[in-house]
Order: C-alpha cells, then structure tokens, then sequence
C-alpha cells in the first residue's frame, strides 16, 4: 500500500520494512502472476519502494514508475538500477499522471487504489494513459465478504486507519470501481493474505481491459 494520496513520511519509513515481511509470506509470488506476461511501455502507480521491479519480464521494454512520495521514491531509484528492463521513477499522482494520452500498452496498480484520494478519478487517469486495447493489472487489499466484517472495514476507515496506514482504505470495492471506469475484467482472482480473516486480509489480483 503505497501513499499516492499525498506525503505520508512516517508511514514511509515503515513500509519498507512492512514489504519485506509480506514478500517473505509470499506476496512476492502475488507480484510475479502479476506482471507475468506484459510487454513493451508500461506505467506503474504508486511503485512504493520499487519491490516490483525485480518481478518485470524481458518482453517489457520501459517502465515509468510513478510515486509521490520522497522517501520512497529515493528507494523506488536505487531498485531501479537493478531492475532486470528499464524503469525511470518519476514524481506524480494517481489523478494526474505525468503521461500522454493513450502512451501506455498496461498500468500497473500494486496495493496502491487503497490509499488514492479519489479512486474513481485515478481509474480515469489510468484509462486516459492506455492505449485502445490496453491493460490494467491490479492487485489490491479489498471490501470483506461478510457484513460483519464490512462493518468493522468502515469504522476503520473512518477513524484512525488512513492516518496510520498511509492513506489506505480498508473497505473499497475495487473490482467494481475498475468496472464502473469503463474496464472490462478478463481475470478476477480473490484470496486471503494473510490466510487469516482480518479488516485488512481480502486481496484481489486481476487483469482488466481498456473499454472502447
């Protein structure tokens, strides 16, 4: 969950080490299905400190990593030097992307349109930046499936939970927003991470297309 909804600089420096515990679990395999398959320009959301980059196929030919965020941004560069295909890291918002229209064969959004200001106008921005035909890849913390735990999902994120977590939001229902953006979603897939069933446990990683 990266902080594109503007400077989170205590937040920041945890979630370093909060990455490192989650790909020890086994996110960094969510990260690989993710990516797998993508080829040539490709726009990442909310890069964090960069824990994608390493996951990136040959077939890509440029990444242009967007995070507004300073301290992470700094780490976003330094794994960039690393990466396995070329990433530029750039500063910048999810509702107002540094890119053209229609520059873009996928976006990549990675536990990040948990914590955007206005979902909705982020999902445009990424709709407006791909090409006809282009792909949305997303893998989120969502809405539980149970009312009980919806409940306990909106008074935390009503109360203390954006301002601890950086901006995230616990309960947003990201499969529909995605739709309701003009996307058409080819793969939906929903898991627990961790196994456990939390506020923050429900995970969805798909793939969606630009709608024409």
């Amino acid at each position: 969950m990266t902080t594109m909804a503007g400077h989170h600089p205590i937040f920041a420096r945890l979630y370093p080490a909060m990455g490192k515990v989650m790909e020890r679990g086994g996110m960094d395999q969510r990260r690989q299905a993710l990516l797998a398959g993508l080829t040539g320009e490709v726009i990442e959301v909310g890069a964090g400190d960069g824990l994608n980059f390493s996951h990136y196929p040959p077939t890509v030919t440029h990444v242009l990593a967007v995070e507004p965020e300073p301290h992470l941004r700094r780490l976003a560069s330094e794994a960039a030097s690393l990466a396995p295909v070329p990433v530029e890291v750039a500063d910048g918002l999810a509702e107002r992307l540094p890119c053209a229209d229609g520059s873009a064969d996928a976006v990549v959004a990675s536990l990040v349109l948990c914590s955007v200001a206005d979902q909705a106008a982020a999902l445009r921005e990424i709709r407006r930046v791909l090409k006809p035909g282009g792909r949305l890849r997303f893998l989120e913390h969502v809405r539980a499936d149970t009312p009980g735990l919806v409940r306990v999902q909106r008074v935390l994120d009503a109360t203390l939970w954006p301002r601890l977590a950086g901006g995230c939001h616990t309960g947003r229902d990201t499969a529909a927003e995605i739709e309701r953006a003009g996307f058409s979603i080819e793969t939906l897939d929903r898991y627990l991470f961790p196994a456990t069933r939390t506020p923050v446990s429900f995970h969805i990683l798909g793939s969606a297309t630009r709608g024409d």
